[in-house]
């Protein structure tokens, strides 16, 4: 939002890091910081110096800090449905209110799951531990919670090759199943057909070579990343691959490298020579899996031996606009428990908090 006063530059701020810190109240922080600005007009009018009464507004936090926490009521992050309340709460005034239910109980158990076998030790979450993947088609009814991985588009099957393995081992490669190119745009130009013969063969030869070291190591399933320079992967690749029985996702995006190997266990591979078994990640199935609603498929990883590192929501919804507003709905119900995390009270709600401070400061 983009504004010229300065006081309402500060209030679009404070509402942003409102935004962040807590996730939710960020209407009533810009409500209380008018109020706050308007009682400082009528003290400067009267002559008051300002650092007085920052001062005071100072003093003035601490009290109805300490007044809330009177008031408070301590929480234990076992006890799940006092959790599920408290988000069903923040969920009540968005627009996908109605699915709370079933919303309320995945941003929960997807906050808990990243923080591992002893949630009360816990002192904050990353959030970005838990991945959101959006995918049209089907009802906000149909929202999962994966203790997994999902891609949001189905294995590369234009060779054939499997679409379900058991027990995988997966593979993460970041270098280019197909024929090396120079470094600069250069053209060969081919004279006679036994030359373009020699440099099929010698492109054939090099991929297989490439596909045998992949096999080699023991992988049964193979991520491969995007490649901007060049073809990531071509159709003969693809056909040797689909050849040793090994399941392929493409186009995986170099800003999610991080999150799949956390979440797999795996190592990314910079070049062929490097394969070897210690760098394959686990999981018990890996599979597309086609989606109620729309013609779409997913590839799911389940059965991954993750202590309590991630969590995947695949997220449901009829067009676009639903699933934004989905996916915003439950970040902020996700924020709602981070701040239970982070401070294990609850308060009233209602305005009933509010009205408690504004009594006994007047007092």
């Amino acid at each position: 939002m983009n504004v010229l006063h300065p006081a309402a530059k500060m209030l679009v701020e404070l509402s942003q890091s409102q935004d962040i810190e807590a996730g939710d109240g960020t209407t009533t922080v810009v409500v209380i910081a008018g109020a706050l600005l308007e009682a400082c007009g009528t003290l400067l009018s009267k002559g008051i110096h300002p650092t007085a009464i920052a001062s005071s507004f100072m003093k003035a936090a601490e009290f109805a800090t300490k007044i809330l926490e009177e008031n408070a009521r301590p929480i234990n992050l076992d006890d799940r449905e006092s959790l599920i309340s408290a988000v069903t709460t923040c969920l009540s005034s968005k627009v996908v209110a109605q699915n709370s239910e079933l919303l309320a109980p995945i941003a929960v158990d997807s906050v808990l799951g990243v923080l591992g076998d002893d949630p009360n030790a816990a002192t904050n979450v990353d959030l970005r531990d838990i991945r959101m993947v959006q995918q049209v088609g089907g009802t906000i009814d149909d929202t999962e919670l994966v203790n997994g991985l999902v891609f949001n588009k189905g294995s590369t099957k234009s060779a054939g090759g499997p679409s379900q393995i058991k027990n995988a081992k997966i593979a993460l490669i970041q270098f280019c199943l197909s024929a090396p190119k120079t470094d600069m745009d250069n053209n060969v130009v081919v004279s006679d057909y036994a030359a373009m013969d020699r440099i099929l063969r010698d492109e054939r030869k090099y991929i297989l070579n490439q596909c045998k070291k992949i096999k080699k190591a023991g992988a049964n399933v193979l991520l491969i990343q995007k490649s901007i320079l060049r073809d990531a992967y071509n159709e003969l690749s693809l056909h040797f691959l689909a050849k040793m029985g090994i399941l392929v996702v493409t186009d995986i995006e170099r800003q999610d490298i991080d999150f799949i190997c956390r979440t797999l266990g795996c190592t990314p591979v910079a070049h062929a020579d490097s394969m070897s078994a210690d760098k394959l990640g686990n999981a018990e199935h890996v599979g597309d899996v086609a989606m109620p609603g729309s013609g779409h498929k997913v590839v799911k990883f389940t059965g991954v031996k993750n202590s309590g590192r991630t969590m995947t929501v695949l997220l449901r919804g009829s067009n676009d606009l639903v699933l934004a507003e989905a996916n915003r709905s439950i970040h902020d119900a996700q924020c709602v428990v981070r701040s239970l995390v982070k401070k294990r009270y609850l308060i009233a709600g209602g305005g009933a908090p509010e009205t408690e401070a504004s009594l006994r400061l007047k007092e």
